[in-house]
């Protein structure tokens, strides 16, 4: 209460202001006089009625139009400053009776509040000062009775939340909470309106934009939680249970809403949660989805205890885990992992769901509970229980490769953390003990998937090599060599690497960093090294890393490519001490100790799995096997009676073996007795390894082969056809490793013996049947003996590798006349059909072999290619799979020649429609390995003919000008079928115009048309079947395609062997190099009907395969052709060697 002494000073202020502010207006004076006003005002308390009278006029002028609308900032904060003294002095009453005057009031000191805003300014503290005073005084409440009260609060509240910011003090935050408390606690009611004005602050865009006003909102709700409960309930009511979002632009987001408020003060939803229940019983999908989105992070948060509260909710939420819904059920997967985390008491409610969970038909949620599993464990092991652990282990064995791999993957780290690092001490390590034995286990799958770890090693051990290779380059002397072949090098390594265009400055720069510093080479020498450790790996890649690291630069993508390169070749699981703890665990399942039982794997599989495992790291990390125990354990192996396992134990012999001879001179006597016996009397595939063990092996191996070769040389005998077939196979390789040596005897035992006596004879008559195909057991000894010598003559040849002796044409006659007598070669119908559909599969892939080899690739006549091509409709099912893929495996080994690349064309026919999917897929991988390994090797332009797959057009022409089922040229249906087949590559090759590739289709099969057919040149018939399928194609190129330009971006050029120079020559036009043409004697003419359907009992054989007509046309010239070769092979017999 101001003094008695301060009452005069009060009053002449006030006069001095009546006379002078009412009359002389202008800003300076007005502000001093309302300045000493504000003072005045401000040292005045409530006074009694009387007083208050004496301030009545002063006050009601501060209200009027003219201070309220001044346009002086500074007037008008004045002002509002002395109107809130006068609500404060005036309190509970107000001086003015007008509802307009006091909206007119009250609106104008909310605008006045926006000065609030800057800190900086001169001004503030007023605007404080009058924040405080209205807050203290609670003046808002006035308003309740005005019928606009909601508009003056919600502009308030808009105000407030609007200048709020990072610049204000606790004290501005918690005056703005009491101002807006005081209107929702004492007030009747909250509006709509004024409710969204709060609540848009949660919404998480308008929360990122203000963290302040978010902040200010929540500190508002915390306060008047009870007070605006209702209203809140009475909102989501509305929007969730009678659908009328038009209520509030904030029914959108109801799910972020329910979200906010739970996490400011749970309270606040007590009326709400409830109607969650029912939302999660919906028959929307969506809207269940957003439900159980919503209640995951309701549920999952670490302080939530909302399970506990609402158990019905808990138990509906639990639920579903079961929805039919994909998506539901994979977001209540998800959910899991923060669950386990954050509420361990929870984990025996969600065993049961994820259980059933962890068999859902779907991949992704299949994927997802391992996840949750996993993440969980990493964290703690105690939050995950056996069951749950257990359900990761199952996942092990999934159908999918994906969720194979995610287990395992898991698994494999929950083992490292608790096992090897022993973080959570014995009892936890003894917990996951079974984990190691487990993933041994990952190889028991027949899938094909699972070898996709194997190509990791590979694709690791070809990449160390690479940077081995580096290294020893960086050590030359520096020259202009040096640079190309680092130049070289580097490229090679960028493109095993992502994203090649980015990473190749990377290396270079690398390269350059290993030329500098020796500390830095020394250290990726020894990572590299065959001999390094998992443990040494650690140590070099820390050294390297810090090295190249930099602490000023922490984002640095150089070293972060060099982090990635040094994991790719680094050892990190594999090493001496890994592989002699896998050769332990085969042992122990060869003892019987191991625990295969319990894991649902059969002894003997195990045993063959763990083999198959250590064969594939034989190849990739031989000089880990380097041990006693180890060649000892594998040397046991070869003595099983598994065969498989005796099989893989000698590839690893062959891998790994290189020098055991001095190391282990004990293992070497042994091991040498064993693989003779196998070379001469083990199954056929045991002695064909042996044979390579001791060639890889062994530095006197000259000697042991002459050891083998000369006892089974002599004791071959066709009275015994089943002992026949392994010194076949071990004398038809040693012929190919070893063909100097045993050049004179191999000579001989070809002609005399393997032609003469085995092939050209039949002994025993095949079992009369229909089928085409049987199993390998029922296949008769003397057809085994007999395709076991055709491979005999193949190797020799392979071995041999030239034609001086014209051996290569003579076998090229014997195995074409093989094809074109169905394979029966002698003709006299002694033979079964299964017999003779495995001599023409070994026919077939008998010149597939040949044609891998350039010397004998040239004398494969046209004649021959073509027979050989007819393979692949052949009437056998069997016949036509397997000649497939062993073609398929010589084109992507980039062996075979591009011609053979238009083979697949004729699968377009296929009757069954997995080998037209099989023949297109291999056609899609090798004109994309072809078009990958041009875009890599730059330099191979010059042979681009024999690369660029858009030159299998010329050969695919050829052939189906060819085909022994185009007889009449323009018959219709004929034609369809060359135009399907023609579509069949055709649309592969145009799927992407890269480089203008249709209109150099096109161009090529316009010059096709100005030639002539290379192999009858003078038969029109065969010139009109050729422009016919080049008028085909130029069809199927126009109608397919209209995004290339006229214009080819090159000359195509045409392979001399198949056409004739053109009509009117153009500059290289034609190659003459690619095949030279040679005369080729006895061309074989035949019409083959292959793809008559025909019915076939044999289980392993399709009902459904093409057939080949035994009603034939067989033309004079093919009569007298096999007449001479006949006359070739059993008169002059030495003519073939």
């Amino acid at each position: 209460m101001p003094s008695e002494s301060m009452f005069p000073i009060r009053v002449s202020c006030i006069t001095l202001y009546m006379s002078v502010g009412c009359v002389v207006d202008t800003r300076l004076c007005g502000a001093f006089q309302n300045q000493m006003v504000v003072k005045t005002f401000m040292d005045m308390d409530q006074d009694s009625e009387e007083e208050k009278e004496l301030y009545l006029n002063l006050a009601l002028h501060l209200a009027s139009d003219f201070f309220l609308k001044h346009p002086d900032k500074d007037v008008r904060l004045l002002v509002a400053c002395c109107l809130a003294d006068i609500f404060r002095i005036y309190a509970p009453e107000a001086p003015y009776t007008s509802p307009d005057k006091l909206k007119d009031i009250f609106m104008f000191i909310t605008r006045q509040l926006k000065g609030l805003e800057d800190t900086k300014s001169a001004q503030f503290n007023r605007y404080f000062y009058l924040l405080e005073n209205i807050a203290w005084v609670k003046s808002y409440n006035i308003c309740f009775e005005l019928e606009d009260s909601n508009e003056i609060f919600t502009q308030l509240y808009r105000t407030l939340f609007q200048v709020i910011n990072n610049g204000h003090n606790q004290k501005v935050h918690m005056h703005m909470v009491d101002l807006m408390s005081s209107i929702v606690c004492e007030g009747d009611s909250v509006s709509q309106e004024l409710l969204d004005t709060v609540l848009v602050n949660l919404v998480p865009a308008h929360k990122n934009l203000n963290k302040q006003a978010y902040d200010l909102a929540k500190a508002l709700l915390k306060r008047t939680a009870q007070a605006i409960e209702p209203y809140i309930t009475n909102f989501f009511n509305q929007v969730l249970m009678l659908g009328k979002t038009s209520v509030s632009d904030l029914s959108e987001h109801v799910f972020d809403l329910i979200l906010e408020l739970y996490n400011i003060d749970s309270h606040l939803l007590l009326s709400v949660l409830p109607q969650l229940e029912f939302k999660l019983k919906s028959n929307d999908n969506d809207e269940r989805l957003q439900v159980v989105k919503l209640l995951a992070k309701m549920f999952g948060a670490k302080d939530s205890e909302l399970a506990s509260q609402n158990k019905p909710l808990w138990q509906c939420y639990l639920g579903r885990f079961n929805d039919i819904h994909v998506p539901v059920r994979l977001e209540c997967v998800k959910f899991a992992s923060h669950c386990l985390m954050n509420h361990p008491d929870l984990a025996k409610d969600l065993t049961e769901y994820l259980k059933v969970r962890s068999h859902d038909p779907e991949e992704a949620i299949r994927h997802d509970v391992i996840v949750s599993i996993v993440t969980a464990s990493k964290k703690d092991l105690s939050l995950v229980n056996d069951h749950l652990l257990n359900f990761v282990r199952e996942r092990t064995l999934d159908k999918r490769w994906r969720v194979r791999k995610e287990a395992m993957m898991g698994l494999a780290q929950i083992y490292k953390k608790y096992a090897l690092q022993a973080e959570a001490g014995k009892e936890a390590a003894k917990q996951i003990s079974w984990i190691k034995d487990k993933l041994l286990h990952i190889y028991y799958q027949n899938s094909i998937d699972d070898r996709a770890l194997n190509e990791m090693w590979k694709c690791q051990n070809m990449l160390r090599h690479h940077v081995k290779d580096l290294l020893d380059l960086i050590k030359q002397p520096k020259s202009d060599s040096y640079n190309k072949a680092v130049f070289s090098k580097v490229m090679v390594i960028t493109r095993n690497l992502p994203d090649p265009g980015k990473t190749q400055d990377f290396v270079k720069k690398l390269a350059q960093v290993l030329e500098e510093d020796e500390k830095v080479r020394k250290q990726l020498e020894t990572l590299v090294s065959p001999s390094c450790s998992c443990k040494q790996a650690e140590v070099c890649v820390k050294e390297i890393t810090k090295k190249l690291g930099s602490p000023k630069q922490p984002s640095n993508p150089f070293l972060e490519m060099v982090k990635f390169l040094l994991e790719r070749i680094a050892p990190v699981h594999i090493d001496t001490e890994s592989i002699s703890a896998l050769i332990k665990q085969v042992n122990k399942s060869i003892e019987g100790t191991a625990d295969d039982e319990d894991e649902g794997v059969p002894t003997e599989q195990a045993i063959r799995a763990g083999l198959e495992l250590l064969k594939v790291l034989s190849f990739t990390h031989p000089v880990s096997f380097h041990s006693a125990e180890t060649f000892e354990s594998l040397l046991g192996c070869l003595k099983m009676d598994d065969e498989k396992v005796a099989e893989a134990a000698l590839q690893i012999f062959k891998n790994t073996g290189s020098k055991l001879e001095e190391s282990f001179p004990h293992i070497k006597s042994v091991l040498l007795t064993v693989l003779q016996h196998k070379a001469k009397k083990g199954p056929p595939r045991q002695a064909k390894y042996a044979i390579h063990c001791i060639h890889a092996m062994f530095s006197n191996r000259d000697t042991h082969f002459a050891q083998i070769f000369e006892p089974l040389h002599k004791s071959l005998d066709t009275d015994n056809m089943e002992q026949l077939i392994t010194p076949l196979t071990t004398l038809g390789h040693l012929a190919m490793l070893a063909p100097e040596q045993f050049a004179a005897p191999l000579k001989s035992l070809v002609a005399n013996f393997i032609v003469k006596d085995l092939l050209m004879n039949d002994r025993i008559p095949g079992k009369k049947t229909t089928k085409l195909w049987v199993p390998d057991d029922e296949v008769s000894p003397e057809t085994l003996a007999k395709i076991q010598g055709l491979k005999l003559m193949v190797r020799w040849l392979l071995g041999v590798k030239n034609n001086q002796s014209k051996s290569g044409n003579s076998t090229l006659r014997m195995l074409t006349a093989i094809l074109s007598s169905d394979g029966d070669l002698t003709e006299q119908g002694k033979m079964g059909k299964p017999d003779m559909s495995r001599l023409r599969l070994a026919a077939g892939c008998a010149i597939l072999r040949l044609a891998q080899e350039p010397c004998y690739h040239e004398i494969i006549t046209l004649e021959q290619y073509q027979l050989c091509a007819l393979v692949i409709n052949d009437e056998c099912y069997q016949v036509r799979q397997a000649f497939a893929q062993k073609l398929h495996k010589g084109l992507c080994r980039l062996r075979l020649p591009l011609e053979y690349l238009a083979v697949f064309t004729l699968c377009a026919k296929d009757p069954v429609k997995e080998r037209r999917a099989h023949a297109r897929q291999c056609l899609v991988k090798n004109i994309n390995l072809r078009r990958e390994y041009l875009k890599q090797h730059a330099a191979v332009s010059e042979k681009l003919i024999s690369l660029l797959p858009e030159y299998v057009v010329p050969y695919a022409i050829h052939l189906l000008v060819h085909d022994p089922d185009y007889v009449k040229v323009q018959d219709i249906e004929q034609l369809k079928d060359i135009k399907e087949a023609l579509w069949f590559v055709l649309e592969i090759l145009m799927a992407k115009n890269e480089n203008n590739s249709h209109a150099f289709i096109r161009k090529m099969v316009e010059n096709i048309k100005q030639t002539k057919d290379g192999q009858c040149p003078d038969d029109p018939k065969i010139n009109e079947k050729l422009y016919t399928v080049c008028d085909v194609a130029m069809n199927i190129v126009i109608s397919k395609s209209t995004t290339y330009s006229l214009e080819s971006p090159k000359d195509p050029v045409l392979p001399a062997r198949y056409f004739t120079q053109p009509d009117k020559p153009k500059a290289a036009n034609v190659l003459g190099a690619v095949n030279k043409p040679l005369s080729a004697t006895g061309k074989l003419q035949t019409k083959l009907s292959r793809m008559e359907t025909i019915s076939n009992a044999s289980s392993n054989s399709n009902p459904s395969s093409p057939g080949r007509s035994k009603g034939r046309l067989v033309s004079q010239t093919h009569i007298h052709v096999r007449s001479f070769i006949y006359t070739t092979i059993k008169v002059g017999v030495s003519k073939i060697c």
